[in-house]
């Protein structure tokens, strides 16, 4: 993969599993690298390791909790106070199956931390992302999705609603917010001309603990299963890298180290208009802002 000499990255959930591969390999190619997380003693360790492995690596922590909107913000003004460039913005931090709870704003906990945390952190990093691309050179957005958005359904009327809780439903409807805010964000930088890239990415079934939270017969299957069939993080952050680095990335979905086709709701432009202002709308957002 090309040297990152002079490359500025954040990563969210940068701490451990996918995230913490993302963020070894980025730095290793000569990147700068933010890990931008919730648990702080999980954050500086990774940059410990990180650092012991490479003397010469740039990695950093700050504190990002994507179930605040408040922290959100201020991890954003910090950021951007300190003028820096921002060339990639891997949007992979998130959670699964979690039991029904909501987040610091009200909102459903997967489509608030999955979906709309990285919504509003994308958004109010874009002017960096805009003026920090170039012809040939494009920054890039990576949202780390997940094949589970093929069987996901957005119901536009009742997109934060708890009637008939379904973890995995829920689980699978903020992955397509994902794919579809991926898509969306693609058009809207190549209708303004600017060098901006944004693509979904499926790592992959990869051993992580996100499946924490599964019952707990099957989460002991899993973990037998999961030695013999699971990628490793190492590599389910190969695709993350591929989308992020590669020369020739024009948007869309990857999966395998490529990009794919994905289900055909993922290119419903209605649907993703729609999502993109209603979730304009729940955060305050305003275009011009």
């Amino acid at each position: 993969m090309p040297r990152q000499n002079g490359k500025v990255a954040i990563v969210t959930g940068g701490g451990r599993g996918i995230g913490y591969e993302v963020v070894r390999q980025l730095a290793r190619l000569g990147a700068h690298v933010i890990i931008g997380g919730r648990d702080e003693q999980e954050g500086f360790a990774a940059v410990r390791r990180i650092c012991e492995e490479d003397k010469e690596a740039k990695v950093e922590f700050r504190k990002l909790d994507l179930a605040s909107v408040l922290s959100i913000r201020q991890f954003a003004h910090s950021f951007k106070e300190r003028n820096l460039p921002l060339n990639i913005l891997v949007n992979n931090a998130g959670v699964m199956l979690v039991p029904e709870g909501r987040t610091d704003d009200g909102y459903e906990l997967h489509f608030g931390v999955n979906y709309l945390g990285h919504f509003l952190l994308t958004w109010l990093l874009l002017d960096l992302l805009k003026s920090s691309g170039e012809h040939g050179d494009a920054a890039r957005v990576v949202n780390v999705s997940s094949s589970a958005h093929g069987i996901g359904k957005i119901r536009l009327n009742y997109i934060n609603s708890s009637y008939q809780y379904s973890a995995h439903a829920a689980y699978c409807q903020s992955k397509l917010a994902q794919v579809l805010f991926s898509s969306h964000l693609h058009q809207e930088m190549q209708r303004g001309g600017f060098c901006v890239s944004s693509c979904a990415v499926d790592p992959g079934m990869v051993n992580t603990a996100l499946y924490c939270h599964l019952w707990t017969p099957l989460r002991m299957a899993q973990r037998v299963i999961a030695r013999l069939l699971f990628r490793t993080p190492a590599e389910g952050a190969v695709t993350v890298l591929s989308a992020a680095l590669s020369e020739d990335c024009k948007g869309g979905y990857w999966t395998n180290g490529h990009r794919e086709m994905t289900t055909s709701p993922a290119f419903d432009p209605g649907l993703e208009l729609n999502l993109w202002e209603v979730s304009m709308q729940l955060l305050g957002l305003q275009r011009d802002q």
